[in-house]
């Protein structure tokens, strides 16, 4: 029997990660923009090396489709890129200026995608234990870093609640 999943296994396999491959496109954009709209404050201080983190992810995800032999599908990540994008459209209230609400649902967003990250590398880390070609230490080490940056998140939104909704 071979050590490599059946071709079935791995269709699904490219498919579900170039699923979250599209998801943190739009988290590293998401997250550069959030750092960008706040910056020169206190949550645009800490987004940033938080974004920096979600734009390494990424990469690494990348890396390790290529390493699994699953091709990237452009399609989905332009397709995620025209979604976030259109995702600034909501006015939150406001039509000429960013509303300070926008602030508490894009850390909500953002909190989701570090979720749906973790859930990702909790899955990879369940095959590692049977394909050779994962890295389990490293997709530990992304686990532990999703934890933090979900903890960091969710306080910076709790922050965010406060100033703007209290």
């Amino acid at each position: 029997m071979s050590d490599r999943p059946d071709p079935t296994r791995t269709d699904l396999l490219g498919i579900y990660l170039n699923d979250h491959l599209t998801g943190s496109s739009v988290g590293v954009r998401r997250a550069r923009y959030l750092a960008e709209s706040e910056r020169g404050t206190a949550i645009g201080d800490a987004v940033r090396p938080v974004a920096d983190e979600i734009a390494e992810d990424r990469a690494s995800l990348v890396r390790i489709m290529r390493r699994l032999d699953v091709p990237v599908r452009r399609y989905k990540v332009v397709a995620g890129r025209l979604a976030e994008q259109f995702g600034r459209l909501k006015l939150n209230g406001r039509l000429v200026r960013r509303s300070p609400l926008s602030t508490v649902l894009e850390l909500e967003l953002l909190r989701l995608g570090v979720e749906g990250k973790a859930a990702a590398w909790r899955t990879l880390r369940l095959l590692a234990d049977t394909d050779e070609r994962l890295d389990a230490g490293h997709l530990d080490g992304l686990l532990e870093r999703a934890r933090r940056q979900a903890d960091t998140l969710e306080e910076l939104r709790r922050r965010a609640v406060g100033q703007v909704l209290r």
